[in-house]
C-alpha cells in the first residue's frame, strides 16, 4: 500500500522527548505554584457549542475560531480559556464557594498566521479569582505575588510585573475631554511599546481626531510613569481618584505580600487593549530580553459572564502561554542544559533469566518515588548501558547471580562510571535522596 509521508501541521508544536521533558518540568513547576496559592484545577472541554463560545466573541477573535458541524450540531474549538471559565461560573454559580480561585492548563486554538513564536495549538496557564457580587481590591494585589513565586520557581531571575490601572487611563481620557473615544484609544495606547510614541501620536490624530496637542499631552503624562503628577488632575476626575487609590492599594499591599521592589513597577502606558479589563492590568517581561513582550498578562475585570448571567461575578486573572513561553527560552538558549530530561532516575538491568529480583527492585525504588525503568531486552549489556546514556539516566541497578546471592544489588554511576554492591533498602533510600535532589533543579538558567 502506498506510505503517507508523516508530517505535522504548521504553527503545531511536537517535541522529541529530551524538550518535552523539559516541557513538562515547567508546567509541573507552574501548576505547583498555582496550587501552593489555593487555587483548585478545573478542566473544561476543547469543543463547545459556538454559540456558547462566541456569546462575547467578534472581530480579529471570531475570524480565527475553528468552527465546524457534527450532524446538525455548530461546533468551535476554544480560543482561550476564560470564555469557558465564564461559561462554568455561570452554569454552576449555585454549587461554587466564593470567592472561587482555579487554575486550568490546556491547550487553546487559534486559527491565525503561523509564524516563529506564534503557534495555532497552544498551552495556556490560567489563574483567576472569582467573586460573587464584590471582589477585594487586595486580591489584584496577590495576583503579581503568584507571578512572581511562579516564575523565581522556574529560575527566571530578571522578570519584572508591569501594573497599571485602567480607571486612571479611562479618568485621564475623561480629564481630557476624550471619554467617548476611550475604547478606541486605549487599543491605540496599548501599542506604545510595539510602535513608539511617534507612530502612536500619529494613529491618535489622524484616526481617532485628537488634536495633537492633546495627542502629545496624553502620551508624556502615561510616558512619565509618576503617578503623583495625576494627582493635581484627579480632581477633574472621580474614576481617576479611583484607579490611583486602587494602584495604591495594590502596591502597598504587593510589598506585605513579600514581592520584591525590582520585580514590580508602576508602567502607565499599559492598557491591555481587551475591552473587558476594568481594574489593575499587568503584564510581565523578561529584563534581559524585551523584545521578547510579555510572557504573562491579565488583569481585573467587573463582570466575568455577563453573557450567561445576570449574576454580576468579578475577577481578576492572569494567563502564561506556556508554548511560547518554551519556545522563545529555548531560542534565547535560556533553559538549563543541566536539567535532567531521562525518562527515569534509574534503569534496572537484569543479568539472569529470572526477572523476579529485578522486578522486585524497581517495585521497592518506585514505592520511594524515584522513577525506575527496567531492560527486559535481550541484549548484551553494553548496548543496555549505551541505551541508558541515550537517554541521560542517571543511575543502572545490575542484578545478577552474585548480587542475588549477598542479598543485594550493584549500582552504576553513569556520570563518572563508578560503582558500588549494596543492601537494596540502603541503595533504595540513597537513590530517593538523589532524585530529591534533582528535582529541585530549576528549568531555567
Amino acid at each position: 500500500m502506498p506510505i503517507t509521508t508523516p508530517r505535522t501541521l504548521s504553527g503545531f508544536m511536537e517535541l522529541l522527548p529530551p524538550e518535552q521533558m523539559k516541557f513538562e518540568k515547567i508546567k509541573s513547576i507552574i501548576e505547583g505554584s498555582f496550587r501552593k496559592f489555593g487555587f483548585t484545577p478545573l478542566d473544561t472541554p476543547v469543543i463547545e457549542s459556538s454559540e456558547v463560545l462566541l456569546a462575547k466573541a467578534g472581530g480579529e477573535t471570531e475570524k480565527q475560531i475553528y468552527r465546524f458541524t457534527r450532524g446538525d450540531t455548530d461546533l468551535s474549538l476554544r480560543f482561550d480559556l476564560t470564555v469557558p471559565l465564564a461559561k462554568y461560573v455561570a452554569a454552576h454559580a449555585g454549587e461554587l464557594t466564593f470567592p472561587f480561585r482555579r487554575y486550568q492548563i490546556g491547550k487553546v486554538y487559534r486559527g491565525e498566521r503561523a509564524q516563529k513564536g506564534r503557534f495555532r495549538e497552544f498551552y495556556q496557564c490560567d489563574i483567576d479569582i472569582v467573586g460573587d457580587g464584590e471582589l477585594s481590591v487586595i486580591n489584584e494585589a496577590e495576583i503579581p505575588a503568584v507571578i512572581y513565586s511562579t516564575f523565581s520557581e522556574l529560575g527566571l531571575a530578571g522578570f519584572v510585573i508591569r501594573m497599571n490601572n485602567r480607571k486612571i487611563l479611562s479618568g485621564l481620557f475623561e480629564a481630557l475631554g476624550i471619554s467617548g473615544k476611550s475604547a478606541d484609544v486605549m487599543r491605540v495606547i496599548d501599542k506604545l511599546d510595539k510602535i513608539g510614541a511617534d507612530a502612536v501620536q500619529k494613529l491618535l490624530t489622524e484616526e481617532e481626531g485628537l488634536s495633537a496637542d492633546t495627542a502629545r499631552e496624553l502620551i508624556a503624562i502615561i510616558q512619565s510613569n509618576d503617578t503623583t503628577a495625576l494627582d493635581s488632575i484627579a480632581a477633574k476626575s472621580e474614576t481617576l481618584a479611583e484607579g490611583l487609590s486602587e494602584l495604591n492599594a495594590v502596591l502597598t499591599n504587593l510589598r506585605a505580600f513579600g514581592v520584591p521592589e525590582e520585580n514590580f513597577r508602576v508602567d502607565l502606558t499599559i492598557a491591555r487593549g481587551l475591552d473587558y479589563y476594568t481594574g489593575t492590568v499587568y503584564e510581565t517581561t523578561v529584563t534581559a530580553h524585551p523584545e521578547i513582550g510579555s510572557v504573562c498578562s491579565g488583569g481585573r475585570y467587573d463582570n466575568l459572564a455577563e453573557y450567561y448571567t445576570k449574576r454580576r461575578l468579578p475577577g481578576v486573572g492572569i494567563s502564561i502561554g506556556l508554548t511560547r513561553l518554551f519556545y522563545t527560552l529555548n531560542e534565547y538558549g535560556m533553559l538549563s542544559e543541566e536539567l535532567s530530561t531521562a525518562p527515569s532516575f534509574v534503569t534496572v538491568i537484569p543479568m539472569t533469566e529470572d526477572f523476579s529480583h529485578a522486578i522486585a527492585a524497581a517495585t521497592e525504588i518506585r514505592a520511594l518515588g524515584v522513577p525506575a525503568a527496567i531492560d527486559f531486552e535481550a541484549k548484551k549489556v553494553k548496548a543496555k548501558l549505551s541505551a541508558a546514556s541515550k537517554l541521560g539516566v542517571p543511575y543502572v541497578i545490575f542484578i545478577g547471580e552474585d548480587e542475588i546471592a549477598q542479598n543485594g544489588v550493584t549500582v552504576r554511576d553513569m556520570a563518572n562510571g563508578s560503582q558500588f554492591t549494596a543492601g537494596l533498602a540502603v541503595v533504595s533510600r540513597g537513590l530517593s535522596d538523589k532524585y530529591e535532589e534533582q528535582l529541585r533543579q530549576k528549568p531555567i538558567k
